[in-house]
């Protein structure tokens, strides 16, 4: 097994030196051997601003050619990355950034018209030793000749964040070994080679780009077709123009790619689609046949993991229709899942409960220990926190959740971190925040709101408020109700699946 991301760089870089590693939507390319040299030059000048062995970095860039450099200079220098989303704001960074420990903050210029520098001093004004570094179209370079010797494998190398069901962000703690199996598994899985060209539309700092996907390209050589921001005109026609095979990733963008391809019915817009994949938030059961009739190759192949455990199932090009449909695929190898009834016991094949997982690409445990006793059970398998069912094949098939959150256009959110913050406003006396179903989105987030005596607050109040407390954009509420009071059970906990039905069917009734 494959234990370190910078030995697959120079493998790579050996065996097709002169591939095509990237190409992205100003129509840059770079191939293998020139990825090595530019993460060397980078790696040198990150040492000369003392980034070393067991260095915690953070970083926050977008979808560039640079942020996979400097993901491959890091792995050189041995570092601890904490890859963040550019939607990351003051909230989320700052604690991140304190709880990591970390030295260093990489950030891009001001970007879609918000100012990451700003935000960064603002951040680092917070935290003595925490420095900054903006990125404005080169990275740091240096001497390769005066770089250390290569650090040893093993040990923590990334620490990724999800937003989970608690209030702050919970950081993952992840290995190379553990993070090179997903996306290892995944390339092949999908049998995945050096002829395939994949979409990468997501932000990369996401653990299935600088992890997942970049591991598959060190794999296999396919090309990674970048774009620093989902347009769905201009990055649909780039990826027709670069020939995408493999059109993904996520449920989101295949919703964006029918809607172009339904534009212009007459003309392929993915001349060499060979599969479309989908994942991070739920799809309707007509999307794989619709894909496969309206825009080509084999339809839809899904995948199953989190943040925890990136890509621990995944479909194949040899799975029928009906598996393509409705399930994430089995599990990748050397990962094992069960599933567990609400009662303990194990569930039967095609019987509900909640999904638990063992594999190499578990993570090691929280960067906060005290939430790993609710995460493992007493066997040490991984609690996802998702309902599901495995058939008789091994399929999974992903029906749910028991976890309090949304998942919006594949991004997860805590709802109790927004209802902390609604609190705290004057005119709410209580506030729940449920999801609702969207057809493109997957979710949206609801405000459910009981107002304080003699207030009446509204959505774009609340909106507002949110912002300037420094919450990400996809974590605001899209739409707001406000009731008389909560509904509660004898123990006094708000009955959200009462709420969520009940709007939810307001929705379906009017719209």
């Amino acid at each position: 097994m494959r234990t370190s991301l910078w030995a697959l760089v120079e493998e790579r870089a050996g065996a097709s030196p002169d591939g095509e590693m990237m190409v992205d939507e100003l129509g840059r390319r770079m191939t293998f051997r020139e990825y090595r040299a530019a993460a060397l030059r980078a790696a040198a000048g990150l040492a000369d601003l003392g980034v070393a062995d067991g260095t915690p970095v953070t970083w926050q860039l977008p979808t560039w050619i640079e942020s996979a450099v400097l993901v491959g200079a890091l792995s050189r220098l041995g570092a601890v990355q904490n890859p963040v989303l550019p939607s990351y704001r003051e909230h989320e960074l700052a604690f991140v950034t304190r709880q990591t420990g970390a030295l260093l903050l990489i950030v891009p210029p001001t970007w879609r018209g918000f100012d990451y520098p700003a935000l960064a001093e603002t951040v680092a004004a917070g935290q003595p030793g925490l420095r900054v570094l903006v990125v404005d179209g080169a990275l740091p370079a240096g001497d390769p000749a005066r770089l250390p010797p290569i650090p040893g494998t093993g040990g923590v190398r990334w620490h990724f964040y999800t937003s989970g069901t608690t209030a702050e962000p919970k950081g993952a703690r992840h290995t190379d070994a553990g993070v090179l199996a997903g996306g290892i598994g995944m390339a092949g899985r999908l049998e995945a080679t050096a002829e395939d060209r994949a979409a990468v539309v997501f932000p990369f700092a996401h653990i299935g780009g600088c992890t997942t996907w970049l591991t598959a390209c060190l794999a296999t050589g396919l090309t990674m077709i970048l774009t620093a921001a989902f347009d769905p005109v201009a990055t649909v026609e780039q990826l027709g123009r670069e020939g995408v095979t493999l059109a993904g990733a996520g449920t989101v963008f295949q919703f964006a790619y029918l809607a172009a391809q339904r534009r212009t019915p007459d003309r392929p817009i993915f001349p060499a689609i060979r599969c479309a994949l989908a994942g991070a938030s739920p799809k309707p059961s007509t999307l794989h046949a619709d894909i496969k009739a309206e825009i080509g190759g084999l339809g839809v192949a899904s995948g199953y993991g989190l943040t925890e455990a990136p890509i621990l199932t995944m479909g194949s090009p040899h799975d029928p229709d009906e598996v393509l449909a409705r399930c994430e695929g089995r599990p990748l190898d050397g990962v094992r899942l069960r599933v567990v009834r609400a009662d303990g016991g194990e569930a039967a094949r095609g019987q509900e409960g909640e999904v638990r997982a063992k594999g190499p690409q578990v993570m090691l445990g929280y960067l906060d220990p005290a939430l790993d006793s609710d995460a493992f059970d007493e066997d040490g398998w991984l609690r996802t926190g998702d309902l599901g069912r495995l058939d008789e094949s091994g399929n999974l098939t992903v029906t749910g959740r028991i976890k309090d959150v949304i998942i919006r256009r594949g991004e997860t959110i805590s709802a109790r971190e927004v209802e902390d913050l609604l609190a705290e406003h004057p005119d709410v006396a209580e506030a729940s925040v449920v999801g609702l179903p969207d057809p493109e989105a997957g979710e949206r987030a609801c405000a459910v709101i009981v107002p304080a005596p003699n207030t009446a607050p509204t959505l774009q109040i609340l909106v507002d408020f949110l912002r300037a407390r420094g919450l990400m954009p996809q974590k605001l509420p899209e739409s707001m109700e406000t009731v008389v009071e909560l509904p509660r059970n004898a123990a006094g906990k708000v009955l959200k699946n009462e709420l969520r039905d009940r709007l939810t069917e307001r929705v379906r009734r009017w719209g």
